[in-house]
């Protein structure tokens, strides 16, 4: 295999040049580096990623950790991490948590000795359930930095992303009162983790506000069949004329359980759905859903990841973003 040393000696240049030519290096003209990236591709040159690990103390990889890869939302999340991270030189690798704390506490582990340069991750269901963050402060106490996105541990000293879960209920619950709205039912299976916590909390308090209208909440646990519980709601609650379903597959259960009722949707009844657009595409009538831009969730995690490993040794305050959520109206509401 061609080395840095050959394509050197070739090209009458030194080894060094052709070191900061092939990585861009503003120093080296653009004749020079043409030629460079030429006899490199030539020679099918590629670098060793070993040999610059231990020079950099550096593997130009980053560790994903997710709780759920069937999660379409994650599934994007992902997508959006890789493509900044493709964008910067950095590769992933990527483990599921299936929701473990063991799993996941086995993941930091296997990628902590060596393998990365620091992790993003979103917390298991399990780790939240039982507020278990020590796993996660011996990693950043070994000088591995961590990004947390959607799920976050607040005890843990290190950057997040997340979105406005609490004002994103808030203002579409808000929105359905506009509507005239009596009767307004906040559904949900993700109970136990924090998203699922601050949604409820968003629909709480617009509720509260309003003063004449009162609080309902179905909770869906794991072991519940999710089509039945909705259904044995809506036979017991006649009066629901409005639907805000806390995650994607409550908000179109419900919207196909109105129907089979023969409610006319949203004539009858809204319903209004945390959803991507492509689940929105496949009711019908098209749910409005509440959109999390789970790509940008990504792409900053990955930004605010690779900062801090750029920085090593520097001191910065960790921060925490926002992401937006959106209110996108179809069919399903007035």
């Amino acid at each position: 295999m061609v080395t840095l040393k050959q394509l050197a000696k070739e090209l009458n240049v030194s080894i060094s040049t052709v070191s900061k030519a092939l990585n861009n290096s503003e120093e080296i003209g653009e004749d020079t580096v043409k030629r460079v990236k030429e006899l490199a591709e030539l020679y099918n040159y590629k670098p060793n990623k070993v040999a610059l690990s231990l020079k950099n103390n550096k593997t130009k990889t980053i560790g994903v950790i997710i709780p759920n890869i069937l999660n379409r939302f994650l599934a994007k999340v992902l997508f959006g991490i890789e493509r900044e991270a493709t964008k910067h030189g950095y590769n992933i690798i990527t483990c599921i948590s299936n929701e473990s704390l063991e799993k996941e506490k086995e993941s930091l582990q296997l990628l902590a000795n060596g393998s990365v340069d620091g992790f993003i991750l979103s917390v298991a269901e399990e780790s939240q359930v039982n507020n278990e963050v020590e796993h996660f402060k011996r990693t950043i106490k070994q000088g591995l930095p961590i990004v947390m996105f959607d799920r976050v541990a607040h005890d843990v000293m290190c950057d997040k992303v997340i979105v406005d879960d609490f004002d994103a209920t808030y203002n579409a619950t808000k929105s359905l009162i506009e509507e005239g709205r009596k009767h307004i039912v906040f559904v949900s299976n993700i109970n136990d983790i924090s998203v699922g916590k601050l949604r409820e909390r968003g629909y709480n308090k617009a509720i509260l506000e309003n003063g004449s209208i009162e609080p309902a909440v179905l909770k869906i646990k794991k072991k519940d069949d999710h089509q039945k519980k909705i259904k044995t709601f809506f036979k017991k609650n006649k009066s629901v004329d409005a639907i805000i379903a806390a995650d994607s597959s409550s908000g179109v259960i419900a919207l196909n359980t109105a129907l089979s009722f023969g409610l006319k949707v949203p004539k009858d009844i809204s319903v209004i759905g945390f959803a991507s657009k492509s689940d929105s595409n496949h009711t019908l009538p098209k749910l409005t859903t509440i959109r999390q831009h789970a790509k940008v969730i990504g792409a900053q995690a990955a930004e605010l990841l690779i900062k801090r490993i750029q920085n090593t040794g520097v001191e910065e305050d960790v921060k925490t973003k926002i992401v937006k959520t959106s209110l996108v109206k179809n069919n399903s509401t007035l």
